[in-house]
This record gives structure tokens, C-alpha cells and sequence, in this order.
């Protein structure tokens, strides 16, 4: 287990910090999560290398710093209700459980819900919700949210999403074709929420978003 820690911090220091991501609880919560406990065994020796590892079921877990970067954009102060679209591994989705009062996580494949779920039990986030379907659609019944992401590529911005956003509340999506993406920040505007503040943030490739607002198969 030291020499994970290790691992963890060499991993913050020179893939996360040292690319400009300044938040001291991102920062914090990635030194301290067990990433290679989101990997399948023959990978564990890359679990804290700088790109993103196959999960299984055509699935990925993202490279630690567009995990810091996304998480960063959603400047989480503790009290949040965060829709996370793509459990996939479940990483992400810890990582914001620390951050956040409760996230709600919609994952399409029940087999990467179910290994996610025991994961985050593992780990006591237990403010944690999942469901298995079209994250597409998000989780009307317990809209709003006060922060949206998005672990999948989507060709448009998903309609859905930006409805379920409160006032102030911020969405990170990638989106653009199926093989290049822009990450992209939108910002329900507090004073006139009919408006929404869209913001690039860098150039990114995720496995597709699959469902009504996505892709098809």
C-alpha cells in the first residue's frame, strides 16, 4: 500500500499539478483514492501512468489529469447534488463522492454498475446512487443538480442535461464526433437562468455517449 501512496503522489505531482489544476481538494481527494483498485489486475502496474486503461466492455477509465481537469471544472465546494453520466469504472465517480453531499451516476452496462457499486461500498461512498440505463436522458426525479458531467462523447450537447441543470449549476461534456472531442463547460447563468455560458476547455477523446442523445450502437 506504500508504495501505491507513493505511486498516487509522484501521479499528482507531475501528471495533475504540474498541468495547471490548482484545486486543493481535487488535488487532495486524487492523492488519496486507490485508483488501482478500479482496474482489472493485469493492469495494475499502469493504474497510475498518464493515459487511460481499457475497463472492459469497449469501456475506458479516463487518464488521471481530464479526471482532475472535469472535476476541477465543476468547482464542487461540499454541499452539491452531482449527476455523473458513465459510472464506468467507478473512479470518477468516488472522486466526486468525496467531493460532493450526494452524486446520482447512470451507467448503460449492468456488469460495470454492479463492479462500480461494490468498489464504492469498498471505499464507503455511500452517498452514492446508481442506476442502469440511457444516461442521456439524466435522472428528471431528482433534478435539479447543481453539477453535471459527462464521461462519454456526445454529438451535441444533450438537451436533457442542460434541462436538468439548476441556476449557477455547471455541466462538463465532451463533445464533437466519435473519434475527436472538445471538452466543453456550460454554466446555467444565476441572475437569467434561460441562459447558459458555454466554455472549451481542451481537446479530448472519450468513448461515445450511446442512448437517445448520444449515439446509436
Amino acid at each position: 500500500m506504500e508504495r501505491y501512496k507513493k505511486q498516487r503522489l509522484r501521479m499528482v505531482e507531475t501528471q495533475i499539478r504540474a498541468r495547471s489544476i490548482h484545486d486543493e481538494r481535487v488535488l487532495t481527494v486524487m492523492e488519496a483514492m486507490p485508483r488501482h483498485l478500479f482496474v482489472d489486475e493485469g493492469l495494475i502496474a499502469q493504474a497510475y501512468s498518464d493515459n487511460p486503461l481499457p475497463i472492459g466492455e469497449k469501456q475506458t477509465i479516463s487518464q488521471p489529469y481530464i479526471v482532475a481537469l472535469m472535476t476541477q471544472a465543476l468547482e464542487l465546494k461540499g454541499r452539491e447534488r452531482v449527476l455523473e453520466i458513465g459510472t464506468g469504472s467507478g473512479y470518477q465517480t468516488a472522486i466526486l463522492a468525496k467531493l460532493a453531499d450526494h452524486v446520482f451516476s447512470i451507467e448503460r452496462v449492468a456488469t460495470l454498475a454492479q463492479r462500480a457499486r461494490r468498489i464504492l461500498d469498498m471505499l464507503n461512498c455511500y452517498n452514492v446512487a446508481i442506476r442502469i440505463g440511457d444516461g442521456s436522458y439524466g435522472w428528471k426525479e431528482e433534478a435539479p443538480f447543481d453539477a453535471i458531467i459527462t464521461t462519454a462523447a456526445a454529438p451535441k450537447i444533450p438537451q436533457y442535461l442542460v434541462d436538468q441543470l439548476a441556476p449557477g449549476g455547471k455541466l462538463v461534456v465532451p463533445v464533437g464526433n466519435r473519434d475527436v472531442q472538445t471538452l466543453q463547460k456550460f454554466t446555467r447563468q444565476i441572475d437569467n437562468p434561460v441562459e447558459i455560458k458555454k466554455e472549451d476547455l481542451c481537446g479530448c477523446r472519450f468513448v461515445s455517449l450511446i442512448g437517445e442523445s448520444g449515439w446509436k450502437e
